[in-house]
């Protein structure tokens, strides 16, 4: 039997799960034995249904998307039997034994760090993932996230500009652009980076599956940087699951009348690292670069952004801090805003960007 082909059959098996179908592997080795071991062993392994069905063998049917999306050129499977399956995820409780992906493979063997967020991100924070990325990637880490929208996405998009690139952990089939908005990003990871799945082709968005593909985040990285979470915010997980895997955890503050800071600032009070360059990130890891990360952002001697600082403020107070009409003020922040320095919030505030 092609061995392709058994993995995708026993990988698309209803109700076959990635824990029984790894104890198989241990008991039977290589899928072809499984499927050519009898209904009577497999059921001492399996629920009797499930049993039943790989006893039936490869449902040719069910695998035929996929082998056509596999014929494409830059999509992979890697296998748990490949000598390229990323060695960090053998390391926790529970490693895919099938990743789906589609661009540069040999990014699985990268040293990786995970950078998540809230989706709702202040311009602040976005500009924070773009830049805490682009300098990481420099230094020779490959940037994980999740493709979603706000801190996911400018991560991709600054580790993209570095020599380390950026991978994305997704929580649908490959076929599938989820959320839609960043069609144009996975466009770009696909050539630039790598997009990479534990769910088979043709996977539609299930919010269950969004939480799982957090372990995979997490567990390819070193270490995880959350720029900024609200206390309910699915980053905290990919945060959990790190510790759980031993791994790093960074976190940037922020203001303390910020909701999506809150997520943070708890990480921090639990033993989270704070940082607030990608400097920070590297000493920690001891991470060797032939040159430091540059600066995040440095102070400069504009007025109105030493005046405006990083936390939301109208344009009233703005005024009395910097002794300008609003008139006067309004236009130059027209300018920083269009230089892409300053952000514009809902309410009338302003808030610095860079």
């Amino acid at each position: 039997m092609n061995e392709q082909r058994a993995w995708l059959g026993l990988t698309l098996t209803r109700g076959l799960g990635g824990q029984s179908f790894r104890a198989l592997l241990q008991a039977f080795g290589g899928p072809e034995h499984i499927y050519a071991t009898p209904l009577s062993a497999l059921k001492l392994h399996l629920p009797v249904a499930v049993a039943q069905r790989v006893a039936a063998g490869v449902d040719e049917a069910a695998i035929a998307s996929s082998l056509r999306w596999l014929d494409a050129p830059d999509n992979h499977l890697v296998t748990l039997a490949d000598t390229d399956y990323p060695a960090r995820l053998l390391e926790i409780t529970d490693p895919p034994p099938v990743l789906f992906l589609k661009g540069r493979r040999a990014l699985l063997g990268a040293p990786m760090l995970a950078v998540v967020g809230s989706r709702n991100a202040t311009p602040q924070g976005a500009s924070n993932a773009t830049a805490f990325a682009e300098a990481l990637s420099q230094a020779g880490l490959t940037i994980v996230s999740g493709l979603a929208l706000g801190i996911d996405a400018a991560a991709h998009q600054g580790g993209l500009k570095g020599a380390g690139s950026s991978l994305a952990v997704v929580g649908t089939g490959l076929d599938i652009v989820y959320p839609a908005r960043n069609k144009t990003l996975a466009h770009q990871l696909a050539e630039g980076g790598a997009i990479v799945s534990e769910f088979p082709i043709g996977t539609p968005s299930i919010a269950g599956n969004f939480p799982r593909r957090n372990r995979i985040i997490s567990g390819l990285s070193l270490g995880c940087l959350v720029v900024e979470a609200a206390l309910q915010s699915g980053s905290l997980i990919t945060a959990r699951l790190a510790a759980e895997q031993g791994r790093e955890v960074f976190a940037i503050p922020g203001s303390i009348h910020s909701t999506v800071a809150r997520g943070c600032h708890r990480l921090i009070k639990q033993g989270a690292k704070l940082v607030e360059s990608a400097q920070d990130v590297l000493d920690e890891l001891r991470w060797q670069t032939a040159a430091a990360a540059p600066a995040v952002a440095a102070m400069d001697d504009d007025i109105v952004l030493q005046a405006l600082g990083f936390e939301p403020v109208s344009l009233d107070v703005l005024s009395e801090r910097c002794g300008l009409t609003p008139d006067r003020l309004s236009a130059m922040l027209l300018e920083r805003e269009l230089e892409g320095r300053v952000g514009t919030l809902p309410g009338g505030f302003y808030q610095r960007i860079v």
